[in-house]
């Protein structure tokens, strides 16, 4: 299976929700600041990033998980659906794909923060709420990671796409 976390940048909740997913984090308490800065990708995206499929990791059941960055774009996640169930199709393909929108899981102290990091560059303002933020959306990742882990091994769809809407 190939599990793909997805959102606006693909730096922060992304990111997180791969490291949790990898068990890189711990799931049983709030992590510390340093803790939050050393996950691979954390805040180091930038624009020539978005769109690239990034991987992260094999999980404990051998599944890759990676992220992408998608911008503003609702176009990105159903392309890339296309083209799997394309690929799958055209070459007998039976790797299960599990795309996962991290978006919902977002708190504005993270939003505000990588619009100040990433995108004015302003690290002394930017860090310190993604931080903030990275620490108040955390139980949220977790159960979403669950559930991505969950729907994937249950469902019997080639290509799932999870929006996650429930998820704050």
């Amino acid at each position: 299976m190939i599990y793909i976390y997805n959102d606006y940048g693909g730096t922060h909740s992304t990111a997180l929700a791969a490291a949790y997913h990898l068990k890189r984090l711990p799931a049983d308490h709030k992590l510390t600041k340093e803790e939050i800065l050393n996950v691979d990708y954390f805040n180091k995206l930038t624009s020539s990033d978005m769109g690239k499929i990034i991987f992260h990791g094999i999980d404990e059941d051998e599944n890759s998980v990676y992220t992408i960055g998608r911008k503003s774009s609702k176009l990105v996640v159903p392309s890339l659906k296309n083209l799997s169930l394309l690929l799958q199709d055209k070459y007998q393909g039976h790797e299960k794909i599990v795309f996962s929108n991290t978006s919902p899981t977002v708190p504005f102290a993270m939003t505000i923060g990588g619009f100040l990091s990433r995108g004015l560059k302003i690290d002394f303002l930017g860090v310190p709420l993604l931080v903030l933020g990275a620490k108040q959306c955390f139980n949220d990742i977790v159960r979403l990671v669950e559930h991505t882990k969950q729907t994937g091994k249950s469902t019997n769809a080639k290509v799932i796409v999870l929006e996650n809407k429930g998820f704050k």
